[in-house]
């Protein structure tokens, strides 16, 4: 037995390495607890996420999430997986307008080019933008949370706190 233990302590449940569930934790943020065997914290953890990245996607508009004109904003909101590659995809090829200065380049329509692609006014954009890259960061903590995840441990039952 180890002298730095207690004879009376119960081991502590080491740390392991959980490629599986950070995978899963990245390609659908909650997942990865899921796969855990802790649905609840999962579900718990998705719909936080998500909720705030659709979020940011309803006050701002599509337009918050723009790999090419907002970059740094998009780098933050990568974290939330290929639900944000997929909406920048979705931005970028049938929301954006063809930019004739630019060869075979798209940009953010004008006010009086579509009523659908224009940016949102003020500062909602920004706002919506700040909402689903915090989503992302938040979900690079769960990804984190569930590749190094410490299996908790049970009290027995009637045991006070």
């Amino acid at each position: 037995m180890p002298d730095d233990q207690p004879a009376h302590a119960a081991p502590q449940p080491a740390e392991a390495l959980q490629p599986t569930a950070a995978i899963a934790a990245f390609a659908l943020p909650g997942l990865g607890h899921v796969v855990l065997g802790e649905p609840k914290r999962g579900l718990l953890i998705g719909v936080g996420i998500l909720g705030l990245f659709f979020g940011g996607i309803f006050v701002g508009g599509i337009d918050v999430i723009d790999r090419r004109e907002d970059f740094w904003w998009f780098a933050g909101q990568a974290g939330v997986g290929p639900i944000a590659f997929g909406v920048d995809w979705a931005h970028q090829n049938l929301i954006k307008v063809e930019d004739p200065s630019v060869p075979g380049g798209r940009r953010s329509a004008w006010p009086d080019e579509s009523p659908r692609a224009q940016k949102s006014l003020g500062r909602l954009n920004e706002l919506g933008a700040l909402y689903a890259t915090l989503a992302g960061l938040l979900n690079v903590i769960a990804v984190i949370d569930a590749a190094w995840h410490t299996p908790r441990r049970r009290r027995p039952h009637g045991s006070a706190r």
